[in-house]
């Protein structure tokens, strides 16, 4: 079991090391002005989904991917392990190999600037849609199963995936809560990065120029 356990491990620290969510995540903490609100009710929101998604699966997936014997698992199973692999390996490449789109990180910006300002209901949907582990979630529910789980034992361990995943959220609310001057000067300096760094379209949104004029004013 110890293989699939560390199967389980990576996964959920690739799809902490996923660029959508990190980027979304990263957003929604910088360009609001209540980060602490934004970031709990963004991170609620990812929570709910991605839990309820793991208690169905419990009940419904169960222990149908274990094997008998744990070191030769299922034929269904391997097929499902190469053919995700190679997926993935195709999705690293293409993505090393495409350049940045600039109108969609122009998009991602302009959705999480109006999400920041949003009541509570709707940061909790976009962190349900845009927080989520995405394409990770069927490979941890196939592996958490392949350990012949109870349906405790296998929310247990989804709990464990979706920590792990979003761990960088969990971090900087806790540094919210517990330094907030720093996390407040590394979240503004994060945020003149994103301004001066992230690429835009040829027109910039009235978004950026806002922003940029707020940042780099003087006082009078």
């Amino acid at each position: 079991m110890g293989w699939i356990n560390a199967e389980l491990a990576l996964t959920a620290i690739a799809a902490m090391m996923s660029p959508t969510t990190l980027t979304f995540s990263v957003l929604a903490l910088v360009l609001g002005d209540r980060p602490r609100r934004t970031g709990l009710w963004f991170y609620v929101g990812a929570l709910g989904a991605t839990l309820a998604i793991g208690v169905i699966a419990a009940f419904v997936v169960g222990d149908k991917a274990a094997s008998a014997n744990p070191s030769q698992p299922k034929t269904w199973v391997v097929i499902v392990d190469v053919v995700a692999a190679i997926l993935l390996a195709g999705w690293v490449v293409r993505a090393l190999r495409r350049p940045v789109n600039q109108k969609r990180m122009d998009g991602m910006v302009e959705q999480m600037s109006k999400i920041a300002s949003s009541p509570v209901i709707a940061i909790i949907g976009a962190g349900a849609a845009l927080a989520n582990p995405g394409g990770f979630i069927p490979p941890a529910l196939k592996e958490i199963s392949e350990t012949d789980p109870s349906n405790a034992e296998y929310i247990v361990d989804w709990v464990f995936f979706f920590v792990v995943s979003l761990l960088p959220v969990a971090i900087a609310l806790v540094l919210l809560v517990v330094t907030p001057k720093l996390a407040d000067r590394v979240l503004q300096a994060t945020r003149i990065w994103l301004l001066n760094n992230v690429p835009r379209s040829p027109r910039p949104s009235r978004f950026f120029w806002r922003q940029c004029c707020c940042e780099t004013e003087s006082p009078a």
